[in-house]
């Protein structure tokens, strides 16, 4: 698959790239991109909700009644989780939710959320370029330049890039990454992506080197 580069400004530049079928043009698999997107979300939960037990809520130990002849249910101190102040039965407590996931799966999830990209056509790639000066405004005029202004989109660096990251971090419906950082949920969730021309064999190289 052939793919036009422009300039940032949306000029066309007469060259194409190529673009790899062994990324751009498998055979999808839902599944592993299911599971290296559920991975994703899992492992940015902190994980730091907590409840107090009835051994941690303050307050007397003492039993409010005695056991029998109240003709009420019988009952102990004030932490009892039955009444109100008493510690939570089986709340939430610390926890990791990260999981392991293959590096075969994770590569085979990339690939297949490039592929459907592909096939909707909603990968661009422009000419490598640069700001001086970090503004959010340049960016904007890139993304309306490319028709893209009202469109969640994520930008493919070579690496990373200080002027161009700064231009573009206060958009809400724009994500910069770079090649080696690429994920399967940031591609899933863009509308469309945008590749710097010399960030597609950086992502080449990776995806086909760790398969």
């Amino acid at each position: 698959m052939e793919v036009s580069v422009v300039k940032y400004s949306g000029e066309q530049t007469g060259k194409k790239v190529s673009l790899s079928d062994a990324v751009f043009a498998i055979e999808p698999n839902d599944h592993a991109i299911y599971l290296d997107v559920k991975s994703y979300l899992a492992n940015q939960r902190q994980g730091t909700h907590k409840s107090k037990q009835r051994n941690e809520i303050s307050g007397s130990s003492k039993k409010i009644k005695k056991q029998k002849g109240t003709g009420g249910a019988r009952a102990g101190n004030i932490k009892n989780p039955q009444f109100k102040g008493g510690g939570r039965v089986f709340g939430p407590q610390p926890r990791d939710y990260s999981f392991k996931l293959n590096k075969k799966v994770k590569d085979l999830a990339r690939k297949s959320a490039l592929t459907y990209k592909a096939k909707d056509n909603a990968i661009a790639v422009i000419e490598d370029f640069n700001f001086e000066t970090p503004k959010t405004k340049q960016y904007l005029n890139m993304l309306s330049a490319l028709s893209l202004a009202d469109k969640k989109t994520l930008l493919v660096l070579p690496e990373s890039n200080k002027g161009v990251v700064l231009s573009g971090r206060n958009l809400k419906q724009a994500k910069i990454t770079t090649a080696d950082q690429i994920n399967t949920y940031d591609v899933i969730n863009a509308d469309n992506v945008i590749f710097v021309e010399s960030s597609v064999s950086k992502v080449e190289n990776i995806l086909n080197k760790e398969s």
